[in-house]
C-alpha cells in the first residue's frame, strides 16, 4: 500500500525531530527546480524527514520549518547566490544556510543545497 503525500508529512512532523544518532551531520539536502523536488538528503536529513522525501517537494515535507525557509531557498535559486538566516522551529533556533547549484555551462542556478544546523548544538569540528 503506498502513503499519500499528507500521511508522508504527518509522519515527518510527528516523529523527524531528532532521531539521528549522536555525531551523525547536520541535516543536508539538495533540491531542484521552482517547487524545490528534493533530489538528494544525507542520513541526518533522512532521519528527520523521512526517506519519502525524496522526489517530492520540500514545501510537502519539510513540515515544521517555517515560511521563512522556503522564502530563503526560493531567493537563492532566483539570485543565484549563498544565503543564510536564523529560523525558529519547535525544538528551537536553528541556522539554514544554502547554496544555488548552477549549471556547468550556463552558469544558470538550477538548484539548491542547504543544511540545518541548531544554536544549541556542538560546533563542528574536524580534525585537519
Amino acid at each position: 500500500m503506498t502513503e499519500d503525500v499528507g500521511e508522508i508529512g504527518r509522519r515527518a512532523a510527528a516523529g523527524a525531530r531528532s532521531t539521528a544518532p549522536p555525531g551523525t551531520p547536520r541535516p543536508a539536502g539538495l533540491c531542484v527546480g521552482a517547487g524545490h523536488r528534493l533530489v538528494h538528503g544525507n542520513p541526518a536529513f533522512l532521519a528527520e524527514f523521512g526517506r519519502e522525501a525524496i522526489g517530492l517537494p520540500a514545501r510537502e515535507v519539510m513540515l515544521g520549518l517555517p515560511p521563512e525557509t522556503f522564502a530563503l531557498l526560493d531567493a537563492v535559486l532566483a539570485q543565484g547566490r549563498p544565503l543564510a538566516r536564523w529560523i525558529r522551529r519547535d525544538d528551537g533556533e536553528w541556522r539554514l544556510t544554502a547554496m544555488p547549484r548552477l549549471d556547468p555551462e550556463t552558469q544558470e542556478p538550477y538548484g539548491v543545497a542547504f543544511h540545518l544546523r541548531a544554536k544549541a548544538g556542538p560546533p563542528v569540528v574536524r580534525d585537519l
